[in-house]
């Protein structure tokens, strides 16, 4: 039933550096909306880059706009809906969703062609103040261009807050096209990075290799399906992955680990004619000598965006244990020590960081 409550908790940007706790108006339903009472909210990297004010996000005509609430690795369970959308989606009361992060507008090019990640207009639930509030709240409401999925109850409350980031992993990896004898390497073990190892690992490659600069993630993604994993910070990782490959470099490089550092390498230990897949969110900009990608290796280099058409795999896989939650999300937070909850998803100290309504908490 509807929560009486005229007022919910949320975790509202106003800006670079000014990400406040407060009581704000909760949404109702209207005919062609849902309101969802929030299960959990997972802090990605781009939420905390966005808080410290990474240039993407902040420029001249700032892509965010305040105040806004934030957050876009959410789900919960439906508490309001129009007839329009419960027809749309054969959603009703008491139903697990979530929705994709993207907002397609339904008009551009790209959506009527059917690439609607890559919308122009590009709204993005927990970045467009009222068009799109986050997750980071109590109740959140989800609008008629919205791209629902029910969640199985059957899924555990790890896996559900893990959806949005492995359904990114799952189109990184889709765009790497890994071949039953590709030597892959998949740089940063962070949240995403542990989610690609384990679609990677599906792929079964001739062998899998993860890079990280944490022995502890190393270990982790050696237990989530890497064949091998190397620290960078203590051995060399271009000349072990060269004497691995005859001299020749890995067939496919993804990165993840949001650090310059992690492009330069790649683009030094992925072989001639190999594929580079971008995946990471950069909280400054990247220089490197761009002759190596024509010149020197006619590189084949692939962004990947988003987790479009990926969101039923991920809850299949999920449903049938060949992908985990396990280990990756570290750390729960009630919604009311939101601010402490970010200062961890910034640190080393976590992997995933998961805000829970208070009332939820422990429950």
């Amino acid at each position: 039933m509807p929560n009486n409550k005229e007022t919910m908790q949320a975790y509202v940007c106003h800006g670079p550096h000014d990400y406040r706790l407060e009581n704000i108006v909760r949404p109702h339903a209207k005919e062609d909306e849902i309101i969802i009472s929030i299960g959990g909210c997972g802090i990605c990297a781009g939420d905390v880059k966005a808080e410290h004010g990474a240039a993407m996000f902040w420029g001249d005509d700032p892509w965010i706009k305040v105040p806004q609430v934030a957050g876009h690795e959410f789900y919960g369970d439906v508490v309001e809906i129009g007839e329009m959308m419960a027809k749309k989606w054969n959603v009703k009361i008491g139903d697990r969703i979530t929705a994709e992060q993207i907002v397609p507008c339904g008009e551009c090019r790209f959506c009527k062609s059917g690439q609607y990640w890559m919308c122009e207009k590009h709204d993005m639930y927990g970045f467009q103040t009222k068009i799109a509030d986050g997750g980071m709240s109590e109740f959140m409401k989800l609008g008629p261009r919205s791209i629902i999925h029910k969640i199985p109850k059957s899924l555990s409350k790890k896996d559900c807050a893990l959806l949005e980031p492995m359904a990114c992993g799952i189109h990184t990896v889709r765009r790497a096209e890994i071949d039953l004898d590709d030597i892959v390497v998949i740089a940063g073990a962070g949240p995403l990075g542990l989610c690609m190892v384990q679609v990677a690992h599906l792929k079964t490659p001739k062998k899998l290799i993860v890079l990280d600069m944490s022995d502890e993630r190393l270990a982790l993604a050696k237990k989530l399906g890497a064949d091998l994993v190397i620290n960078p910070g203590k051995e060399n990782a271009i000349e072990i992955v060269k004497g691995l490959t005859d001299g020749y470099g890995c067939d496919v490089y993804i990165e993840a680990t949001g650090n310059p550092i992690g492009v330069k390498q790649g683009l030094e230990m992925v072989r001639r004619l190999g594929r580079f897949v971008e995946f990471s969110v950069f909280g400054k900009e990247t220089t490197v000598d761009w002759s190596v990608i024509g010149d020197r290796k006619e590189l084949d280099i692939r962004g990947s965006h988003l987790g479009p058409y990926c969101y039923p795999i991920a809850i299949d896989l999920f449903e049938r244990n060949l992908i985990t939650a396990e280990g990756i999300v570290t750390h729960e937070y009630p919604l009311s020590k939101a601010v402490e909850a970010m200062e961890m998803a910034a640190s080393i100290d976590s992997i995933k960081v998961v805000l829970v309504p208070d009332d939820k908490f422990n429950k």
